[in-house]
C-alpha cells in the first residue's frame, strides 16, 4: 500500500504538498495479487481511499496504467464507490463511472463534484477477449482534482504489483448453472487442454444433488475455450429425479500410449437416511432428503447402488469431443466391507510401463477415510485398487518418481487442528502399486495446508542443450488456516524440497473453494485450473521462467 499526504492549500510547498486550515489529506493506494480475467464483466485492479477529517468534493480522478504490457488489452475502465467497505468485492459497491479506454489514462470527470469522506474506491477493468495470457496489468492514481484545492499527484511505485492475466472459464450463472466446483485439468496427446468440473445445477452444495460432470476444451493453450460438454450425467436413472442421481468429484486420465481418455466420477443413486442408515424410499422431485457420501452413513458397505456410492468411468477416443456411456467399476475396485470407494478429483497418470493410475479415496469398515490408488494394467479394460496408504486422509494426487515408484500427496484431516510445524500434507510412496506404502521424508513437514484438495504434477521438458529434465509442481492455498493465497511451488529434487524463492502467488484473496489442478501446456508452459477469488473456475498459464527456470527450449 502506498500513501500520499497533502495539506490543503493556502501555501504551496511542492507539487503535491499543500497547507490549508492545518488539515491533512492522504490517499492510500492498495493492490493485491489476483488475476485479471478475460470473459468476465470486470476485475478489480486498484483500491484507493481519500482520507480527510471533513467532507471533500472530488472533481476528477485520473487513473494511469504504467507497467501494463499492452494498454490496448483493456476495453473498459470502471470506478466503484465502496463507501466504508474495504473488501475487493466491487459488485457490492456503487458504480460511479465507466468509460472505454482510448489512451494511456482513464479520466473520470464529475460535472457535480463527488462528495466523500474517507470512502474506499475500486478501479476495475474489462479485458478484450483476445488479450494474451502472458500479459499483465498494473494500475495507479495519476491525479485527483478537488473543488477545494490544487490537484494531488502521487508518484508511481515502480515495485507495485503486476496482475497476471487469466480466463474466467466458468462463473456462477453461466449456462444457467448455480455453481461450478472441483477442477480437473489435463493435456491430451493432441495438445488439447481438457478442463473438467462439477456442474451443480440447482444449488452449490455437495452430493447428493443435481450434479453432472462438465468438460471444456481448448486447442490454443487456454486462450479460448469451446462450449461446455457433459461427460457424465445419470439423468433420471431408476426413475428417480436428477437431484437423486448426482455425479461429482471427477478425475481425468490421459492414456499416453493410446487415443483413450478416461474420466472417473462418484455417483450417488438415491439417498441414505443419516439417522437410520437405510435408503430413503418414495423419493420425488419435491423430496428434501439430503446426505453426503462422506457424512455418517452417507454411503454403506456392499455394492447395491441404493446403498453405496458408485465408481463410474467414461471414455473418449476423439480427443475429448464426445464421451461414451458410463461403465460402473465399483465391484472391481471396492472391498465389500468398505463404506466408500471413489475417485480423488484432479488428474491421474500413465506410468512408464503403461499402467494407468487414478488417485482414489474411500471410507473403511469403520467409516474412517483413507487414500489409495486404482490402476489398470490392460489399457483400461479392467481395474483394481491398491491398499490404503494412510488413514484419515482423503483427496490426493500422484506422481511417478525416477525409480518407478509412486508418490502420493494427500489432504490430511489432522491438519484441521494441527497448526504447528507438523501441519503439512501427508506424503507416502509405493513401489508395488499400493500393496505396501512407506512414509516419505516430507510427510507432515514440507507443504502446509488448511485441509483442502491440492495438485501435484510432474513436468518433463527439453533444455536449450537438448537434455530432458523433470520438475515437480504443487499448487494449493498456501496457508494453515484459510483457503486463500493460491500458490504454485516447484521442486527440483522430486519433492524433497520446495524452495520458497521459486513460489509463485496467483491469487491472495479468499478462494471460492481452493481446489486446483495442474498440467503441461507445452515445453515451457504450465496450465492451472483452480477455484479462485474472481471466478469459480479460473485458468492461468505459467511460463517456466516465472518459476525461476530459464533453460527450457521455447516452443
Amino acid at each position: 500500500m502506498t500513501r500520499i499526504k497533502l495539506l490543503l492549500p493556502l501555501v504551496i510547498l511542492s507539487a503535491h504538498t499543500f497547507l490549508l486550515w492545518g488539515q491533512e489529506i492522504s490517499i492510500d493506494q492498495n493492490r493485491v495479487q489476483i488475476p485479471v480475467l478475460k470473459f468476465k464483466s470486470f476485475t478489480p485492479v486498484l483500491q484507493f481511499k481519500i482520507n480527510y477529517t471533513k467532507e471533500l468534493n472530488v472533481k476528477k480522478v485520473l487513473v494511469e496504467f504504467e507497467g501494463t504490457t499492452n494498454i490496448s488489452n483493456i476495453g473498459t475502465v470502471f470506478l466503484f464507490d465502496m463507501g466504508k467497505d474495504s473488501t475487493w468485492q466491487a459488485d457490492r459497491g456503487n458504480l460511479v463511472r465507466q468509460k472505454a479506454l482510448t489512451n494511456e489514462h482513464a479520466v473520470f470527470t464529475f460535472s457535480n463534484p463527488q462528495q466523500l469522506k474517507n470512502n474506499y474506491f475500486i478501479v476495475a477493468v474489462k479485458l478484450l477477449d483476445n488479450t494474451p495470457l502472458n500479459h499483465s496489468i498494473s494500475a495507479g492514481i495519476k491525479k485527483v482534482t478537488f473543488l477545494e484545492s490544487q490537484p494531488l499527484t502521487p508518484s508511481i511505485d515502480a515495485k507495485r504489483v503486476k496482475q497476471r492475466i487469466g480466463v474466467a472459464l466458468r462463473k456462477g450463472g453461466d449456462d444457467g448453472i448455480v455453481r461450478y466446483r472441483i477442477p480437473g485439468l489435463a493435456s491430451t496427446n493432441e495438445n488439447t487442454l481438457l478442463a473438467l468440473y462439477d456442474v451443480r445445477r440447482d444449488r452449490g452444495s455437495d452430493l447428493q444433488g443435481n450434479i453432472d460432470i462438465g468438460v471444456s476444451r481448448s486447442t490454443d493453450g487456454g486462450n479460448t475455450w469451446e462450449p461446455m460438454r457433459i461427460a457424465l450425467d445419470m439423468g433420471e436413472y431408476g426413475n428417480l429425479p436428477q437431484k437423486f442421481n448426482g455425479v461429482s468429484d471427477a478425475c481425468i486420465l490421459v492414456d499416453k500410449n493410446s487415443n483413450a481418455i478416461y474420466i472417473a466420477g462418484c455417483w450417488m443413486h438415491g439417498v441414505i437416511d443419516s439417522k437410520t442408515g437405510r435408503p430413503a424410499t418414495d423419493l420425488t422431485a419435491g423430496s428434501t432428503n439430503w446426505n453426503h457420501q462422506w457424512r455418517n452413513y452417507g454411503s454403506l458397505p456392499g455394492f447395491d447402488i441404493n446403498k453405496t456410492s458408485q465408481f463410474l468411468i467414461t471414455k473418449s477416443i476423439d480427443d475429448g469431443k464426445t464421451w461414451g456411456d458410463p461403465i460402473n467399476i465399483t465391484k472391481q475396485v471396492k472391498s465389500n466391507e468398505w463404506h466408500l470407494s471413489a475417485p480423488a478429483p484432479g488428474s491421474g497418470i500413465t506410468l512408464d510401463d503403461g499402467t494407468l493410475v487414478f488417485p482414489t479415496q474411500g471410507k473403511d469398515k469403520d467409516q474412517i477415510p483413507f487414500s489409495n490408488i486404482t490402476y489398470s494394467k490392460d489399457g483400461g479394460q479392467t481395474w483394481q485398487a491398491g491398499k490404503p496408504s494412510y488413514s484419515n486422509t482423503t483427496e490426493n494426487m500422484i506422481v511417478q518418481l525416477s525409480d518407478g515408484s509412486i508418490m502420493q500427496n494427500m489432504r490430511d484431516n489432522r491438519n484441521r487442528h494441527e497448526k504447528s510445524d507438523s501441519n503439512g500434507r501427508a506424503i507416502f510412496t509405493t513401489k508395488n502399486l499400493g500393496e505396501y506404502w512407506e512414509q516419505h521424508s516430507t510427510h507432515h513437514n514440507a507443504l502446509v495446508e488448511p485441509v483442502c484438495m491440492a495438485s501435484i504434477y510432474k513436468h518433463t521438458y527439453t533444455t536449450i542443450n537438448g537434455y530432458k529434465k523433470s520438475i515437480f509442481l504443487f499448487s494449493n492455498p498456501n496457508s494453515k488456516y484459510k483457503r486463500e493465497r493460491m500458490t504454485v511451488k516447484v521442486s527440483f529434487d522430486e519433492g524433497k524440497t520446495w524452495p520458497e524463492k521459486y513460489w509463485l502467488l496467483l491469487d491472495e484473496l479468499g478462494l471460492s473453494g481452493g481446489y486446483s489442478s495442474l498440467t503441461s501446456i507445452n515445453n515451457n508452459t504450465i496450465g492451472i485450473l483452480y477455484e479462485g477469488s474472481q471466478a469459480q473456475m479460473t485458468f492461468e498459464s505459467i511460463r517456466l521462467d516465472e518459476l525461476g527456470i530459464n533453460d527450457a527450449q521455447l516452443p
